[in-house]
């Protein structure tokens, strides 16, 4: 079996290392043979905690598109997503050598005609428990939850689920060894879930200083996918005509989307980073989410950390590339912690021990 080495920093301790690949595992023992592959800053695979493989702007697609979404977000050193909701089966891709690892959180489960179309089952409270039960055995140990989207009859978000709803679902789910996140852009959403014990929040945007503390106290994670906040300014502008306060209230959270979540960081909930690649946002772009979490304010090793080390060990995967890891990582030519935006050329990057870009 030939081996490969890798020289540079590898971080996040940044100590100058030898790092040699032998099979699909990392090891610092000299490898006599080994053929050096190139040199760089050595940084564990980058994580897309909130991603949706299987969809585009209309709903599920086909395998052969959600193959090239996937390409798209490895090749960007994205090599563990955590699919943040899909109307797709993509449990095929776990036999896929040459595709990102995934942890799939099944389909967004939503109220009635309070999602986007053809995305999540849309069921009324008496079968929420039902669903959420099936889609935490179909899925790889986690729930999606929409946890609040415009009503029609308020003319603004409102929870999609009475608080109890929620609190039984996460219960369930929990009782079968998933954990829960759920979408929410606005405020009444947010205390029900926090209080009945939810596992993360993606958005945040209608978070209080207080709410964060307890999320912090809690350990509840926040994915506040800033890059997706950016567009609720055409989101407000597409409902101003029917829903004046949505579109009000849409604006309004992103005018205070800077305050909102780094008071979130600033009272200690631990954020990572996700792109919301499908949809309406583009694959491939964790480097995008990473600067925009470093532009709200976040140190540089912070927002690296969030879409590396720290997010890999919160997935269950090892945080760094320690002697007998897995060979997921990437190389940059460029010290990211001085240049983040390195993370949009990678040099290598190594999934299961292959160079696949």
């Amino acid at each position: 079996m030939t081996a490969m080495r890798f020289r540079g920093p590898v971080l996040p301790d940044g100590e100058a290392r030898d790092l040699y690949v032998v099979g699909d595992t990392i090891t610092y023992e000299p490898q006599p043979g080994a053929s050096t592959e190139t040199e760089g800053w050595i940084v564990p695979g980058l994580v897309d905690a909130h991603c949706h493989i299987g969809l585009d702007d209309h709903g599920p697609v086909g395998e052969a598109e959600t193959e090239a979404q996937a390409v798209e977000d490895r090749d960007a050193g994205a090599l563990l997503i955590r699919d943040c909701g899909s109307a797709a089966d993509t449990s095929w891709v776990h036999d896929r050598e040459d595709l990102p690892r995934l942890i799939r959180a099944g389909r967004h489960i939503s109220r009635t005609k309070r999602y986007i179309r053809n995305y999540a089952y849309e069921v009324e409270p008496g079968d929420l428990i039902a669903t959420v039960t099936q889609e935490a055995r179909r899925g790889d140990g986690w729930v999606k939850l929409v946890g609040d989207w415009i009503s029609r009859d308020e003319g603004d978000l409102a929870p999609s689920f009475p608080a109890s709803d929620f609190k039984d679902a996460i219960a369930v789910a929990h009782e079968l060894g998933a954990r829960v996140t759920a979408h929410c852009f606005g405020e009444a959403v947010l205390p029900g879930l926090i209080e009945a014990g939810i596992d993360c929040i993606e958005h945040g945007t209608g978070l209080s200083t207080d709410l964060a503390q307890t999320m912090a106290d809690r350990a509840i994670a926040l994915v506040p996918t800033v890059m997706q906040i950016d567009k609720f300014p055409q989101y407000a502008e597409a409902g101003r005509a029917k829903f004046p306060g949505y579109a009000d209230h849409m604006s309004d959270l992103h005018a205070r989307q800077r305050e909102t979540i780094m008071a979130a960081y600033e009272a200690g909930v631990v954020l990572y980073a996700g792109s919301d690649g499908g949809g309406v946002s583009r694959h491939g772009n964790i480097a995008g989410e990473v600067l925009a979490m470093r532009e709200l304010g976040m140190p540089a090793d912070y927002a690296l950390g969030a879409a590396s080390w720290r997010a890999r060990e919160w997935l269950g995967w090892n945080a760094t590339l320690a002697e007998g890891a897995p060979a997921d990582f990437v190389v940059y030519p460029r010290d990211p912690l001085l240049d983040l935006t390195v993370l949009r050329e990678p040099s290598r990057v190594v999934l299961r021990g292959r160079v696949v870009a």
